[in-house]
């Protein structure tokens, strides 16, 4: 008897999965570039103050990631995230209305956090649908780039016309999109039917077990998990500094809202393109080894902002220089997400994968709290430009680190 070969995942579930991704991903983009240019410009305050806005958006990710994660596998992924993408349209209104430090600082907290669930699911539901295969996963990192590329120039452009108020309900209009776009995605692990045998529904069953973090933690005792685990951190501290003083230096510099809009695009831009390429990529180089030279690009490309922006002499010049470092490190981050991602979806069960994104996420919602204070405060006591030199420095040494420790991690097949 000749075995049925699978036919792989449905097309129309993966096309709703990847107009979500077009949403999910760029309500990230659209936040955080906001939040900077109207403390600084509207509120007028400090780089320190700046980053410890920035890096409040991951505190409640940092210890609720692998809860959040735990119930997509346990209720439904898409049912759990309809709940925090609808909890950013409630979110998006409030920030203009509100001028002080500790009351951004919290509406940072909430929203940040149901942005970032929302993310994660979205990266489980290709998990799920794409069933770990690096091609749809490259795919779907384009697709959620076209929403990166076209929304923080939307929300610059909005907020040089009409400041925060024109900016913000931008962004409220993008997360109704995103909820659309997910009540139109499949259910890939809908919970069991109901039965007289199912146990009822108690509050208990949505509160934190500290079962779920010690097996979300045990992962980490997969090599090609904890790798990734840590490369993910790298690569995405970058994005800390991005949105912290980059987006100051910038403003100082010269640039509009608008400009620094089309810096955070280009980068997804030219990641678009490096995703459509990494399945590829993936198959024919050893999948570790290029994570890590693509994290050492991007990496060293932030940190030398300064340098590139020194050698411009106009506005339209330095803006130039800057975009040029942009695509290039747009690109390499291309090339790395779709390959983490699935060397982290073939490396688990199919039961884990929202708990191994619950992970990833938590390691990035640490360095998202870590990076922008940092470097914001770093950036008060011994000036902007050093900043980028020090914290630059800092995620280099722990990429050699990373490196060595490479060499252990066993060959994945692709």
């Amino acid at each position: 008897m000749t075995q049925e070969k699978s036919k792989g995942p449905s097309k129309k579930d993966l096309h709703a999965v990847y107009a979500f991704g077009i949403f999910s991903m760029a309500l990230i983009d659209i936040f955080v570039l906001l939040i900077p240019i109207f403390a600084k410009e509207s509120l007028g305050m400090s780089d320190g103050e700046i980053g410890i806005l920035v890096g409040a958006r991951s505190l409640l990710s940092l210890f609720l990631s692998i809860h959040g994660g735990a119930l997509m596998d346990r209720f439904g992924t898409r049912r759990i995230t309809l709940m925090f993408t609808g909890t950013v349209i409630l979110c998006g209104p409030l920030f203009p209305l509100l001028s002080t430090f500790w009351a951004l600082f919290v509406l940072q907290v909430v929203s940040g956090f149901a942005i970032s669930l929302g993310w994660s699911g979205a990266q489980t539901l290709i998990a799920r649908v794409a069933e770990g295969d690096a091609e749809y996963i490259g795919r779907f990192s384009t697709f959620t780039r076209i929403g990166t590329t076209i929304a923080p120039i939307c929300a610059g452009f909005l907020f040089d016309v009409g400041g925060a108020w024109l900016a913000y309900g931008f962004g409220t209009v993008w997360a109704i999109g995103a909820v659309y776009a997910l009540w139109r995605a499949p259910e890939p692990n809908p919970p069991p039917p109901y039965s007289p045998d199912t146990p009822k529904f108690s509050f208990m069953e949505i509160m934190p077990k500290l079962s779920d973090y010690t097996a979300t933690f045990a992962l980490m005792a997969i090599p090609a998990v904890a790798f990734t685990a840590v490369a993910m951190l790298v690569r995405n501290s970058t994005y800390g500094i991005q949105t912290t003083v980059y987006v100051t230096y910038a403003q100082d510099a010269g640039l509009t809202a608008t400009k620094i809009g089309l810096l955070f695009a280009a980068i997804e831009m030219a990641g678009a393109l490096g995703s459509w390429y990494s399945g590829r990529i993936m198959r024919r180089f050893d999948p570790i080894r290029t994570l890590v030279v693509t994290t050492f690009i991007t990496v060293s490309l932030v940190s030398a902002t300064p340098l590139l922006g020194g050698l411009g002499s106009t506005t339209w010049s330095i803006f130039g220089f800057l975009l040029i470092g942009q695509l290039f490190r747009g690109m390499t981050q291309g090339v790395s997400q779709p390959i983490l991602f699935s060397v982290q979806a073939i490396s688990v069960t199919r039961e884990q994968q929202g708990t191994v994104v619950g992970l990833r996420q938590t390691m990035n919602r640490f360095g998202g709290i870590v990076i922008p204070p940092i470097i914001g405060i770093t950036s008060d006591f011994y000036g902007r430009e050093e900043s980028f030199y020090i914290v630059g420095g800092g995620l280099l040494f722990l990429l050699f680190c990373l490196a060595v420790y490479a060499r252990f991690v066993p060959r994945i097949a692709t």
